[in-house]
């Protein structure tokens, strides 16, 4: 089952994303570091499908022309932006994430 997640922005409230860390500082970076492994996913996944469409002798007209691979890339940009995946699966619970502890021996 696919979850529901906004593709615009929604308004939240800050101690609510900050409840789960006690830091809306530790929250953002949580968020910043998953939407960037979310973008990463998806451009490697768009790239491989773009990939298939690629040939020796590739031109503009060809680019131009190709409806199912403007299709590929039409769906892709419809998907919700990476950081409202990643606000949605912390909201939900579904990230997993540790803090670093300091090594005092070593300070």
């Amino acid at each position: 089952m696919e979850k529901k997640i906004p593709n615009n922005t929604v308004t939240r409230d800050i101690k609510d994303l900050a409840a789960p860390t006690g830091n809306i500082y530790e929250t953002v970076v949580i968020l910043s570091k998953r939407a960037n492994q979310i973008s990463l996913a998806e451009k490697k996944e768009l790239a491989k499908k773009l990939e298939d469409f690629r040939g020796e002798r590739d031109t503009m007209d060809e680019v131009f022309e190709n409806k199912e691979q403007i299709e590929i890339s039409k769906y892709y940009e419809r998907q919700p932006k990476p950081d409202l995946v990643a606000i949605s699966e912390f909201e939900a619970g579904e990230l997993y994430y540790r803090v670093a502890k300091d090594d005092e021996a070593g300070a």
